[in-house]
């Protein structure tokens, strides 16, 4: 049986008292809500105002509501030129202070934890020790130390040899991600967050700018990077992303089930979720194809045969078209079709947006043969 790390009292008090701090951060928010309902009178300014100020406070709430989701499950050591040169920080989902305001525990997203993610052997971004929790709710179960600089090789304190990468760095302790990986896949999205790999920060952690496309093969953690990178942005640019909001679309329910409880853990609540019909609601269809006709029409040999299929649409008439109308006919002319297709060509690079245009097109051309008498099937 392996010696238990010497610090797991000590961290185990941190983290106790980081619920102790969350708690009261939590009864704070209650008593300020308690105290903003009262009285629904006053000027319209004042009610609109009580609504904001109730609605932050609801969210708050909500934030600081981890459910079974560990509070912190990390610890940073870096250099200091104060604090007897080493200065630290516990990394945790969200960011919680004690009464002073003095932070306990620092959000994953904020820059100050980076580190936490991303350094490496070679870049070890100041850190004298990167630490990772395995942790229960609030229990504390075992700790893993990972060690930067040439003179911390050897043996851990839990009798585990340290692993000497690159020469100058060493691991301490039985590996959270290799336990994470070795719980293997159950089909949900498990704690994540503690074990996301510094070429997945990256990715999360890019600027806000531009299209970020995120490709790779099935369990290679494409959804995780998107979940945190919604979660990274919400939290970095809060501002501006607050009133435009953020909007993840999934396949399928069940999927957005599980997208629904990872968020949360992450330190966002408020994200819109929907599946693609959400996105057009208006439109509508007789049934499901069946299995067969399902794997065809998803066949990407049906991008030529759909192109093909919407060239043939936009050909002009080989010959006038004849419209009954009341007690007459309305003629479309061959020559003028070709007029109408050519104009569309020019003008429109998509077929949609060419289709509104020739639809008008057709029936300016159609109302002005009924104008001129043009109305005889024969003429």
């Amino acid at each position: 049986m392996s010696e238990q790390h010497p610090d797991l009292p000590d961290e185990q008090a941190h983290i106790d008292h980081a619920y102790d701090c969350l708690e009261r951060s939590r009864k704070e928010a209650w008593k300020l809500r308690d105290l903003s309902e009262p009285g629904r009178g006053g000027t319209l300014q004042a009610r609109y105002e009580r609504d904001v100020f109730d609605e932050a406070l609801i969210k708050r709430l909500i934030d600081l509501d981890l459910g079974d989701d560990a509070l912190v499950f990390g610890r940073i050591d870096r250099r200091a030129e104060s604090l007897n040169g080493i200065e630290t920080f516990h990394i945790g989902r969200l960011a919680v202070a004690n009464e002073h305001h003095e932070p306990v525990v620092v959000d994953w997203r904020a820059p100050v934890a980076e580190p936490f993610y991303r350094a490496t052997g070679k870049d070890a971004m100041g850190l004298v020790r990167r630490r990772h929790f395995a942790v229960h709710g609030r229990k504390l179960l075992g700790i893993e130390d990972e060690l930067f600089g040439e003179d911390h090789l050897g043996i851990g304190s839990d009798g585990t040899l340290g692993i000497n990468v690159g020469g100058d760095t060493s691991i301490r302790g039985y590996s959270t991600l290799i336990a994470a990986l070795e719980r293997g896949r159950t089909g949900q999205l498990g704690d994540i967050v503690a074990t996301i790999q510094g070429e997945q920060d990256q990715i999360i952690r890019s600027p806000q700018a531009g299209v970020l496309v995120v490709q790779g093969g099935p369990g290679t953690g494409k959804t995780v990077v998107a979940l945190h990178r919604a979660a990274y942005l919400l939290y970095t640019y809060r501002f501006p992303l607050e009133d435009q909001g953020v909007l993840v679309i999934g396949p399928n329910r069940v999927f957005l089930r599980y997208i629904e409880r990872v968020l949360p853990s992450l330190g966002e609540a408020g994200v819109e979720l929907a599946v693609l019909a959400d996105l057009v609601p208006d439109v509508t269809w007789g049934g499901e194809d069946s299995a067969l006709a399902a794997r065809v029409k998803g066949d990407v040999r049906m991008v030529d045969v759909l192109e093909k299929a919407v060239t043939d649409r936009e050909r002009p008439l080989r010959e006038d078209l004849i419209v009954p109308f009341r007690t007459g006919y309305l003629r479309l002319r061959a020559e003028e079709s070709l007029r109408i297709v050519r104009a569309a060509r020019r003008r429109y690079r998509r077929h949609n947006a060419a289709r509104k245009f020739v639809e008008g097109e057709v029936w300016s051309a159609l109302a002005a043969t009924s104008r001129i008498g043009d109305v005889s099937p024969d003429a």
